[in-house]
């Protein structure tokens, strides 16, 4: 064994040579003006990155010698190596494997090089035939061309997907989180993109379409890195999910990102046991909200009180918000509750005073659809005044997009709870405070305002003759206020669960036990259910056999 049995020589001298190479590539030449750069920029260098996002010791490379080995012609010794600028390789999160891909900028600029183009796609593969979550992290273009690459191969080309296509069939089955850990650009840019979940690093990292050179010669705009994609446009516009001050931050909150979900769409998300009791009842919940319509209160606060409690973080919340930077009018992110996972969508009442907008309509849309490809249920909380108006709102194209988190909300198949807990009027309030699905659950707080439209808006307009004819602003006022203690009556939600016109109102001290059992029941009797026929939908390789992939 371990022997030729022709020559009865063993293979040491291949081994010997193995082993060299990895040497080079994995101890850091710190004369490498590649190294230098990612030093004084700051930066980690690739093989630091990926030791401290994965468990100690847990990481296997795929292709360690990829690259180009220069050997001296007379003796055949190694000389130098250029390794690939991409490092692949199994690792483990928390115990769960993982495919991990990382660029590695400081070997020209993480352009196509030394086997990377192969590297790239395969490991997207990798991770999909193998069904575990897929982590990329981002510096440079991350395999896409150069112009010196026509020089080498003696022609131009046509361009082509790189391993976009593969990264769209991962998508489709496991988790795959992104880590924007420098300038992130062309092919590195798109990859940010079909993510489920990406985050930047302020000051770090930037992202762009392409590079100030190219922008400068085709716009004859004159921009730094920062002023053309930096963490202030991107962590604002929905490009990225997350921004965070440091690297090693970039990679908890991926950590964080990948412990709520499954390893792939054919299995459940991970449960676990928890140490806050389904019982709890917060007194807190019973005046939160305040009975003054128009003040603000902080629907954070409410989330926190009714998922769970992590213990052994000091009593923090389970809580992982996504997207707060942008689309801030809407609250999404991820909990755990009696120890599963969950998605929670919100309004934030102090933004626009909750008025959903284009970018709010994209993010709950996208945000659902996670949650539904994956099997997390949703909770619901609505204090909803309807879509953003004005000028700027048609602008945007508001209510198109607001079409786009009606589709996601209404053919969601995972179970929705949905607490009215104050405002749900219009189109907009229809939308999140009425998901029709028979496997959704629907409960009110006794502060709950709804109707067509908001009543004081509505007096406006239903008598808008009378108001008018009025002789002075104090009478004007007066009439005001006499039709407001006119209706005050009917806009009681009780009147309207007098008809069954909503199925129950709870004390809000009562919505974690209800919230607890309901979660209980989705994992136990209705999410097995929904994983059985999405694997029923895939073949062996985890492709779907209609030929579609995830809904960006």
């Amino acid at each position: 064994m371990g022997k030729d049995a022709k020559s009865g020589e063993s293979w040491e001298d291949r081994i010997a040579e193995l082993r060299a190479q990895q040497r080079v590539v994995r101890t850091p030449n710190v004369k490498d003006p590649g190294y230098i750069r990612q030093k004084e920029a700051g930066k980690l260098w690739v093989r630091e990155r990926v030791d401290a996002l994965l468990d100690k010791g847990s990481f296997n490379e795929v292709g360690s010698v990829t690259g180009k080995p220069v050997y001296d012609e007379k003796t055949g010794e190694l000389v130098s190596f250029i390794p690939s600028n991409l490092i692949t390789g199994w690792g483990r999160v928390d115990g769960r494997k993982v495919f991990i891909t990382a660029d590695d900028f400081s070997v020209r600029g993480g352009h196509a090089d030394g086997g990377i183009a192969h590297k790239a796609p395969h490991g997207e593969i990798l991770a999909r035939k193998f069904r575990v979550p897929l982590i990329r992290l981002l510096d440079g273009s991350s395999g896409g061309g150069s112009v010196t690459t026509y020089l080498s191969s003696g022609s131009t080309y046509i361009p082509v997907l790189a391993g976009l296509g593969q990264s769209l069939d991962a998508l489709a089955v496991v988790p795959v989180a992104s880590a924007l850990l420098g300038p992130v650009v062309g092919l590195a840019a798109a990859k940010a993109a079909t993510s489920h979940f990406s985050v930047m690093v302020r000051g770090l990292s930037q992202f762009f379409a392409a590079g100030p050179p190219v922008v400068k010669e085709a716009t004859f705009e004159n921009l730094t890195k920062e002023q053309l994609g930096g963490w202030e446009i991107h962590g604002q516009n929905g490009s990225v999910d997350n921004v965070v001050n440091t690297e090693l931050e970039a990679f908890q909150e991926i950590r964080q990102f990948i412990s709520f979900l499954p390893s792939n769409i054919f299995t459940l998300p991970p449960s676990s046991e928890s140490n806050d009791p389904a019982s709890r009842r917060e007194e807190e919940l019973l005046g939160i909200i305040p009975k003054r319509r128009g003040r603000t209160y902080d629907m954070r606060k409410v989330i926190r009180l009714i998922v769970d409690v992590v213990m052994e973080g000091a009593g923090t919340s389970s809580f992982f918000e996504i997207g707060s930077g942008w689309g801030r009018n809407a609250i999404t992110g991820l909990a755990q509750v009696a120890g599963k996972p969950v998605g929670v969508i919100a309004s934030d009442c102090t933004v626009n005073g909750g008025a959903i907008d284009a970018f709010g309509s994209q993010k709950m849309a996208r945000f659902i659809n996670l949650c539904n490809h994956f099997h997390i249920p949703i909770l619901n909380l609505v204090d909803q005044p309807g879509f953003a108006i004005g000028s700027l709102a048609e602008r945007m194209a508001t209510i198109r997009h607001g079409a786009s988190a009606m589709a996601a909300i209404y053919n969601a198949s995972v179970p929705i709870f949905t607490i009215i807990i104050r405002r749900s009027f219009g189109v907009a309030g229809s939308i999140f405070g009425d998901p029709e699905d028979g496997r959704n659950f629907r409960v009110a707080w006794p502060s709950a305002d709804w109707g067509s439209l908001p009543l004081e808006g509505g007096i406006e307009a239903a008598y808008k003759r009378q108001l008018n004819a009025t002789k002075s602003p104090e009478d004007r006022m007066k009439l005001m206020n006499e039709l407001l203690d006119k209706f005050e009556p009917v806009r009681n939600p009780i009147r309207f669960a007098n008809k069954f016109g909503v199925e129950e109102i709870v004390d809000p001290r009562d919505t974690r036990p209800l919230v607890c059992d309901w979660i209980s029941h989705a994992y136990e009797c209705i999410l097995p259910q929904l994983v059985t026929l999405s694997a029923a939908s895939y073949g062996l390789d985890g492709k779907l056999s209609s030929g579609k992939g995830y809904k960006l």
